[in-house]
């Protein structure tokens, strides 16, 4: 209950705030796209990671405020970078609450009118477990997404709730392989390599998350994902410390 009562207000308060982990492009080894995540940085406890704060925020209705205040960040700076000669594309984590509410869209209709960001740049990131709860409903919303020039990624693929089939025919512009299957089932390689082909073959970018060492990264690049994510590349980071890291990749 004291998280609960904390949480209230804590994005007025600038508690809330949004952290940024590259994604590089395995073939170039270059940072092409990030991921917005939050973080509730707590008076008294210190940084609090999200799966500590988020089921709360979803229970109790604030993730409305945190969700809002993510879409935006993430479109302020994707903006901000491309005015500064960088094509960066975000990703940001929207949940099965949000998108049940018009609110979300209307919100993201308006940021892309604002900042004049180019169809695709921003790329909306639902988990698989959210999907597969209501397959056909789940499907109109990210129609609704596409429709205004958004791409729509898939997170946590692999965790035992769906299967290509179930997925198919959902609007997804990528798809991301969790990261249990990367650090633990690399003996299943090809068959994974299978399934990335799959997707390539219907325009699906596929990223792999969790990629935290060298062998990782080897499995990455033999089964030919498109991007790649995880602590070997870079942690999630503040803006500030991120965009030196940008500026020098140029």
């Amino acid at each position: 209950m004291t998280l609960e009562d904390d949480l209230q207000g804590s994005v007025a308060r600038h508690e809330i705030e949004a952290y940024f982990q590259p994604q590089i492009d395995v073939a170039t080894g270059e940072i092409t796209a990030v991921e917005a995540l939050a973080r509730w940085r707590h008076p008294v406890q210190g940084l609090i990671p999200p799966v500590d704060f988020i089921p709360i925020a979803e229970r109790t209705g604030i993730i409305h405020e945190i969700g809002a205040f993510m879409l935006e960040e993430g479109v302020r700076h994707a903006a901000r970078w491309r005015r500064d000669g960088l094509s960066i594309h975000v990703s940001v984590n929207v949940s099965a609450v949000q998108l049940a509410t018009p609110d979300v869209f209307e919100q993201l209709h308006a940021l892309l009118g604002e900042h004049q960001l180019p169809n695709g740049t921003l790329t909306i990131e639902i988990t698989e477990s959210q999907v597969i709860t209501d397959l056909a409903d789940v499907a109109t919303r990210l129609h609704r997404l596409r429709a205004i020039g958004l791409g729509v990624s898939l997170d946590d693929f692999g965790t035992g709730h769906s299967s290509l089939a179930q997925i198919r025919d959902l609007p997804i512009t990528e798809l991301k392989i969790d990261k249990s299957l990367i650090q633990e089932n690399t003996s299943n390689g090809a068959l994974i390599a299978v399934a990335v082909a799959l997707l390539q073959e219907r325009g699906v970018q596929v990223v792999a998350e969790g990629v935290e060492t060298a062998e990782h990264l080897d499995l990455v690049q033999r089964i030919h994902c498109d991007r790649a994510q995880g602590y070997l590349f870079g942690r999630p980071v503040p803006v500030d410390e991120l965009d030196p890291v940008l500026a020098g990749a140029q």
